[in-house]
Formats: structure tokens, sequence, C-alpha cells
């Protein structure tokens, strides 16, 4: 992933943290300062994109392989794998055309080295990621860390703040 030719965040939390919640609130800052914006998201379980009924399910169904279903303001590609593995990043970074982007935002993959924000809710009593990963960069958290850390801390409840944060790490991304 170090390859990778844009700046790469995930956010790593434990289910419940509010990921998804989090992304969504940032995404639309992030485009209002003139990021495009790529998110990659693990599913932990299977996931049907495609509807039963609907064509593009029916021709995949019936052996496609590959599906790419367009519209004048959307397109998807649906590929049946024949291995029944988890995804893996690098490839899936492949499939994005960073030509179109300036950052991707990855939720999920937290066991992978690659810089990421981790995100704490103290009400949930786990226990903090970033003493055993040393890519975690900063700490987001509705409350007081258990633990000293020279890490940059945020307040996971201040969206804004949290954008801005990711705003100058593209931008270190970019000089170095």
């Amino acid at each position: 992933m170090s390859s990778f030719p844009l700046p790469l965040l995930g956010f790593a939390a434990y289910s419940g943290t509010g990921k998804t919640t989090l992304l969504k609130q940032l995404i639309p800052l992030l485009k209002e300062s003139g990021l495009q914006l790529g998110v990659i998201k693990h599913a932990h379980h299977q996931v049907e994109v495609d509807q039963p009924g609907k064509d593009s399910y029916e021709l995949r169904k019936a052996g496609a392989g590959q599906v790419l279903l367009a519209s004048s303001r959307h397109w998807a590609l649906m590929v049946d794998e024949a291995q029944e593995r988890e995804p893996v990043l690098p490839e899936l970074l492949q499939r994005l055309d960073d030509s179109r982007l300036d950052l991707v935002l990855v939720e999920g993959f937290r066991h992978l080295t690659f810089p990421k924000i981790e995100l704490h809710r103290g009400s949930l009593n786990k226990p903090l990621l970033f003493p055993a990963d040393s890519s975690i960069i900063a700490v987001a958290s509705d409350s007081s860390l258990d633990r000293e850390t020279e890490l940059p801390l945020l307040d996971l409840n201040d969206p804004p703040e949290i954008a801005e944060f990711i705003q100058d790490y593209c931008a270190r991304f970019r000089v170095s």
C-alpha cells in the first residue's frame, strides 16, 4: 500500500463505535474543502449489492462473472469471485480510478498497516488500539484516555476538527 499514489487514511475502531456515522459527517465537509474522495468499506459478512429479480442480478446469476450496470448518473461493476476469501486492500485500491481522487478513506481493515485514526468511545469499555498499532496517527475520542500518548487527540464529536486534521494530513502527503 506504500506505493499507492494518494493519501490513504483508515478509521480503526470496534463495532458500534460510529465509524460509518462519522464518515457520513466527514465526507461532505471534506468535499466542501475541494477534496475528491473515494471510500472503501470492508464488510465482515456476505453482502448482495444487486437485487433478486433485477436484470443485472439475473444476468449474473445466469453465469456472467462480471456485470457492469450503467446509467447516466452511476455505474457499478459486480464481479463474482470463484474463491471465498476476505478482500485484500491493495487489490481493492487498484480498482479505484485514482486519477479522479485526492484521498481514499477506508473503513475496516484495522489489522493492516496503513495510516489510521482510531475512534474510541469510553462508554463501550473497549481497550485502546494505538498501543499495539504503530500505524495509528491520531485518536478521536469522546472521553479522556486512560493512558498518555503523543498522538494528536481529536474530539470524536467534532467532525469539523477531524476534517481539518485530515486536510492537514493530505497537505503533508503532497509535500512528502
